[in-house]
């Protein structure tokens, strides 16, 4: 099952399907739970990861609050749609930068996936009209 064809199945998206915006949702929702998961192995580090799990759980929450209203296709809400994926970019890429400074497996998988939600959401604002 995919979340962009459950969003294609909503009946305010039968006439148009933003498949940019069907993309970040997807990327959004799997960094939200990396980024969780990257804060938990950060707290069973030996060294001091307190900055890299401040940003991961600030990056899972925005993350999650983006893909909910990214979700939505009743009614309009574009403008707010829009600040939060041009947010949810810039935190995406603050967590990547922060975890790249970690040689933890968990750390460069959460940059990747930070990297690639920050590229759909900033292709999702593209696609806005």
């Amino acid at each position: 099952m995919s979340i962009r064809k459950m969003i294609s199945l909503h009946p305010a998206s039968k006439a148009h399907v933003n498949q940019a915006l069907g993309d970040a949702v997807h990327h959004l929702m799997y960094c939200s739970k990396m980024c969780l998961s990257c804060a938990d192995a950060c707290m069973a580090e030996d060294m001091d990861m307190t900055q890299c799990i401040r940003l991961c759980l600030d990056c899972s929450d925005i993350c999650e609050a983006t893909s909910r209203l990214g979700l939505r296709r009743t009614g309009d809400d574009q403008p707010m749609l829009r600040e939060l994926l041009e947010l949810c970019a810039r935190m995406c890429e603050q967590c990547a930068a922060e975890c790249e400074r970690h040689d933890h497996e968990h750390c460069k998988l959460c940059a990747q996936i930070c990297r690639e939600c920050a590229a759909d959401c900033r292709n999702a604002v593209a696609s806005l009209s």
